[in-house]
């Protein structure tokens, strides 16, 4: 952002971008990254980038899903990504996670933070969330039923 013209810097997002994306960098493990399929939906009924659809969502997404049993990752993240000092508190670190990542999303990149100013809309809801759980349950670290998904939708208004 700070050098549009940085062909180094450009060609290492893309180089990044592809690596996270081709599911080598899951190691073999099972992964249950359940925003995007809540994403999209959101993608598919409006004119909205799947990043940006992720950005709005997923601090939402973190914040609903924080309990006891989820903590630990978002610890890891915070220490391993933001540099969080790890003598802290588990749910200190957990939130302050949830801060940064939304500082970074919303103040240092610029972007917009919430469905209403991106034309969500509210009565959409309940199609999306249901289709996002496949009428059962949308798995993950914590699993979601349609119910959860548009808590999550109604956070980010």
């Amino acid at each position: 952002m700070r050098e549009p013209e940085n062909y180094e810097a450009r060609a290492n997002l893309m180089w990044t971008s592809s690596w996270a994306i081709n599911g080598f960098v899951n190691g073999g493990k099972r992964q249950a990254w359940s925003c995007h399929p809540m994403e999209h939906e959101l993608s598919a009924i409006y004119d909205i980038t799947h990043g940006l659809g992720l950005a709005i969502l997923t601090p939402r997404w973190m914040e609903y899903c924080l309990d006891e049993s989820t903590v630990s990752k978002y610890v890891q993240f915070g220490v391993n990504v933001f540099g969080i000092d790890e003598r802290q508190e588990p749910m200190v670190i957990a939130r302050q996670s949830i801060e940064k990542l939304s500082e970074f999303l919303f103040g240092t990149l610029g972007l917009k933070h919430t469905f209403t100013e991106v034309g969500i809309r509210a009565e959409d809801f309940p199609v999306m969330a249901k289709k996002a759980c496949g009428n059962g349950v949308l798995p993950g670290f914590k699993p979601l039923a349609q119910e959860d998904i548009e808590r999550i939708f109604e956070m980010c208004l």
